[in-house]
């Protein structure tokens, strides 16, 4: 069955929402409609064994339920089964909610829960009440959901697109639940591709999605291995923080004899529910810029306690986005290289590759990463590629067990210019990636060679040392009106009495104010002379705030001590990046020196790490390496245009006018 196919099978299921308009609102039309679909889907699976089951069902009546769960389940030949001889197409008008509920009750145990988490229940009990209930039922059953028509990867794309619609519906994000089944299919091929020591008959490989939503990654995952290898078998595992989209991807792990005990319900960042376990590939698309501050307790604490012990180690990032957090998370399920390690795909935005200075907590992660040579390569997307945003996305590839020719390397490839436009668009998502434009991808990471579209860097050229460059303080000071109404609304001035702001006025003005001193030593002999002569002592912090007001900076006043030092003027402090690996001292004499020579280097901003001066810094910027100039069109062409353009407007005021 083809995409288009999928996408009209889907469109019937959504007019079915016609029914429930004016009985319920539009957000809950999804609520009812993908239960409704997951329990045919999991019905037409189970029709070529149902006679048998039934069967087996009355033979082994009084049975312990373990024994004959099991019994149940060798006849259904899958992972579920239903007891039950009531059917979608045999409930009549005359029947009830009752006996609807009796039927998904006759499921086995797994499949029972997946309803609860869409309180089906509350919603068939709705439609009986709205006299609907019938109606929808006969619907669903007229609709052939078999294996023979639909594969699974094809009701996945049918749930999906019936999640986006409803999603629309309702405002909002279908993106959160699901990633577009191009990127899926991308990213699943730039990870598992060259894995054949991985991949031998008879091995067992592990996939994980911390992020599962309704299964896409794993299920590409799964189908993409079983299309290049025999004899492999694929054990899938995930988390998932959103029930109903849990509870599809549960029903997807059960219709394909899954484990479903490997799927989990809530937070991945607070409650990692398979906390002891390692994988052979994981892939993931976080949500987009998404803040943790609900875990906020609970990352922080782990962070404290745990250390490197723990998932986040390297750092934490701002609490606005919490994506990093996602790759450390996956960081920390790698296993160990020397038993064949393993491999990462992870989806992230721009922010990730550069956001944050050096010492910052997203640099800290990246310096971790890079200097651990985790970070294999980097792919650019198209923009307009996904459902609810249109931003620039990328796909990060990571190894602990890279191949030697990559080994303290990082690729960056330029994806940007794959796509093909969609006849009609899909929220935000106007653009896809075809398998041929997917295939060219995956041939230009293979290749690992430098092209226009292909860079390759030493790891080090990702990291830099932010050195605080310091000036001196040049302050020129005189006592006139404006400069001593400064000194009274000064803070620490404000606190003296009203007397005593009075003479320290008068001290100031005695002094002379046409004067202008540029040496603070003199100029503070001087103000205190005049303050002794007024009979007014102050204290230091009186004294800093008396000066402070009546000082300005002047590039002509000599340079202000302290200790026999000089003491540094913050409005002119900067920052310099130094790549790593150069001497900080050589870039600044070349650099710096020439340009401001009074400057020096404060050698007390030392990295924590290794000591040294200066913050090492890590960064990746992406679209600096693919930046191709284009020069401006030459002043007579543009001044030509210009001239026409004008010449046009012209003669369309003339013809208003006539």
């Amino acid at each position: 069955m083809n995409t288009e196919n999928h996408s009209q099978t889907a469109a019937f299921l959504w007019s079915i929402a016609d029914l429930l308009r004016g009985d319920f609102k539009q957000s809950q039309y999804g609520r009812i409609i993908l239960p409704f679909t997951l329990l045919r889907r999991m019905e037409c699976v189970l029709a070529p064994t149902r006679e048998a089951v039934i069967s087996e069902s009355c033979a082994q009546e009084g049975r312990p339920d373990l024994v004959r769960e099991r019994l149940l389940l060798r006849a259904a030949g899958q992972q579920f089964f239903n007891a039950s001889k009531l059917s979608l197409a045999t409930l009549s008008d005359q029947q009830t909610a009752a006996d609807l509920m009796s039927y998904v009750q006759s499921f086995s145990r797994d499949a029972r829960e997946i309803f609860e988490h869409f309180h089906f229940e509350d919603f068939v009990q709705q439609l009986a009440s709205a006299d609907l209930l019938y109606q929808v039922v006969q619907r669903f059953a007229a609709t052939d959901l078999s294996p023979e028509r639909i594969s699974n990867f094809g009701m996945g794309i049918i749930f999906e697109e019936l999640i986006r619609k409803f999603a629309e519906s309702s405002n909002e994000t279908a993106g959160e639940h699901f990633t577009p089944r191009d990127i899926v299919h991308l990213t699943t091929s730039l990870v598992i591709t060259g894995q054949d020591a991985k991949l031998k008959p008879n091995s067992i490989v592990t996939i994980y999605d911390p992020t599962a939503g309704t299964g896409g990654f794993l299920s590409e995952g799964d189908e993409y291995i079983q299309s290049i290898s025999e004899k492999v078998t694929v054990s899938l595992h995930g988390q998932e923080l959103n029930p109903e989209s849990f509870a599809i991807c549960k029903a997807d792990m059960l219709i394909k004899g899954q484990e479903v005990g490997n799927i989990k319900l809530g937070n991945t960042l607070s409650d990692d529910q398979l906390a002891d376990s390692k994988f052979d590939f994981m892939l993931s698309n976080p949500p987009f810029g998404v803040e943790w501050k609900k875990v906020q307790k609970q990352i922080t604490d782990e962070h404290a306690r745990k250390g490197f012990d723990g998932r986040f180690g390297p750092g934490l990032p701002r609490v606005s986005d919490g994506s990093l957090l996602f790759l450390l998370h996956l960081v920390s399920k790698m296993r160990d290289p020397r038993d064949g390690g393993s491999r990462i795909g992870i989806i992230l935005n721009g922010s990730p590759l550069f956001t944050g200075g050096a010492g910052s907590g997203e640099s800290e992660i990246r310096r971790y990463l890079l200097q651990n040579d985790l970070v294999e390569a980097i792919v650019a997307l198209p923009t307009d590629m996904f459902y609810n945003t249109g931003i620039a996305t990328y796909v990060w590839l990571l190894s602990n067990h890279k191949p030697a020719e990559r080994k303290g390397k990082v690729q960056l490839i330029d994806g940007t210019r794959h796509f093909s436009k969609m006849r009609k668009s899909l929220g935000s998502k106007r653009q896809f990636i075809t398998d041929e434009q997917i295939e060219e991808l995956v041939r230009l990471y293979g290749r690992f060679e430098s092209s226009a579209q292909s860079k390759i860097f030493p790891v080090e050229a990702f990291g830099y040392r932010r050195i605080t460059v310091e000036r001196p303080l040049r302050l020129a000071f005189q006592t006139t009106p404006e400069r001593i109404e400064r000194v009274l609304e000064e803070k620490a001035i404000q606190k003296l009495d009203s007397a005593a702001r009075q003479n320290l006025a008068a001290a100031l003005q005695a002094m002379d104010a046409g004067t202008v001193q540029r040496n603070r030593e003199q100029f503070a002999r001087l103000l205190k002379k005049s303050l002794t002569a007024h009979g007014i002592s102050l204290s230091a912090v009186e004294q800093r705030a008396v000066l402070n007001a009546l000082g300005e900076r002047d590039p002509e006043a000599d340079i202000c001590m302290t200790k026999g030092e000089p003491e540094p003027d913050s409005g002119l402090r900067d920052y310099e990046n130094v790549p790593l690996g150069e001497s900080v001292y050589a870039y600044f004499e070349r650099e710096v020196k020439p340009h401001v020579p009074d400057a020096w280097i404060d050698e007390s901003k030392r990295d924590e790490q290794d000591g040294e001066v200066g913050i090492v810094g890590f960064e990746i910027p992406f679209n600096r390496h693919f930046y191709v100039f284009q020069p401006p069109r030459p002043l007579e062409e543009i001044d030509r245009d210009l001239k026409a353009c004008t010449e046009r407007i012209k003669r369309m005021i003339e013809e208003l006018s006539a």
